[in-house]
């Protein structure tokens, strides 16, 4: 494979760029077996530019605890801890038992989701998304590789709040393009070509300091009976066409599912454009907090941020392990 140039990516009316694939894919861009996607443009540079931002060596830990939220969301579990005791009272061991690789802040896998007609990323079969020795698309792939690159937020919550407009945190309000970019403008901060964009909804914040444990538990029974209802990006063909053109490496936010849920009517789902046509990493109930206030304080929406997914053999999916550090 050639060495990536972010300058000459193909936008995304020029997709797909390998005859016979799908339209609005990827599909070959990174080469025949790739099995990275949009991971392939954190390049050297990208990791380089990243350290430089790191000005005054604050880490924000950009992960929920494993048992959060609670109860589990979308008839996941939550992991149940056991603590040993051996070596004569003097060694400590311990185990999970449900550990749902994405109940809590996750990755989600080029795996995760195949498209309902083209299936997995760059032509994948589905006999070769298993466990077995050499199947392909596993959270691995990230893993030994790791992620590291220039992180942006946008603080979409505050924006519209102090424009009069705040979001409802228990409604599908749809969060435009338009609006990532007037989010953008008012915080002065570029999204270049390969950079991991991080979208605050408020969702979160939301959940941990208001949700009742009655409405967490009415949450979860919600997930799945049709009733679920969270703020998220959207509608899927629009906002599928304005990440690719942005070329970023990967999208996370601090909602369950990052679209909009329940996918907008006739919109589509924009899983279904990310993972298995782009071959771009979702990321989702990423913990934003802390990193959007000290943000909204200095003022400095860029930052140098890790990630360093499990690595197990053919994973769906990881805890993102996600630092970043301004």
């Amino acid at each position: 494979m050639n060495p990536i140039d972010l300058s000459k990516l193909p936008s995304y009316a020029e997709l797909p760029v390998k005859a016979g694939a799908p339209a609005n894919s990827a599909w070959g861009l990174f080469g025949e077996d790739d099995q990275v996607g949009t991971i392939n443009l954190l390049v050297a540079e990208k990791v380089k530019e990243a350290a430089t931002l790191v000005r005054k060596g604050k880490v924000f830990s950009l992960n929920l605890p494993l048992d959060v939220p609670n109860p589990a969301l979308f008839d996941r579990k939550t992991p149940q801890h056991t603590l040993l005791v051996g070596g004569g009272g003097v060694v400590r061991d311990d185990y999970l038992d449900s550990f749902y690789l994405q109940a809590s802040s996750q990755w989600d896998s080029l795996r995760h989701i195949r498209h309902p007609v083209y299936g997995f990323y760059n032509g994948v079969k589905d006999e070769e998304v298993s466990l077995e020795e050499g199947s392909k698309l596993g959270i691995e792939n990230w893993a030994k590789r790791g992620i590291v690159g220039r992180g942006v937020l946008l603080d979409v919550a505050k924006h519209l709040s102090e424009r009069g407009t705040p979001i409802d945190p228990r409604s599908s309000f749809i969060i435009r393009r338009e609006m990532l970019a007037a989010t953008a403008d008012a915080q002065k901060v570029e999204i270049r070509p390969g950079d991991i964009l991080l979208i605050r909804t408020g969702w979160l914040g939301w959940y941990l300091q208001e949700a009742s444990p009655e409405e967490r538990q009415r949450l979860a029974g919600e997930a799945l009976a049709g009733g679920w209802r969270t703020p998220g990006i959207g509608p899927c063909d629009e906002m599928a066409e304005y990440l690719w053109n942005l070329h970023i490496a990967a999208v996370a936010a601090d909602n369950p599912s990052v679209d909009v849920w329940p996918p907008t009517a006739g919109g589509g789902f924009l899983h279904f454009y990310l993972l298995p046509l782009f071959g771009m990493p979702i990321g989702e109930m990423w913990y934003l907090e802390e990193l959007a206030a000290d943000c909204a304080g200095d003022g400095v929406y860029e930052f140098m941020l890790t990630s360093a997914p499990l690595h197990l053999r053919g994973g769906v999916g990881s805890p993102p392990n996600a630092l970043a550090i301004k």
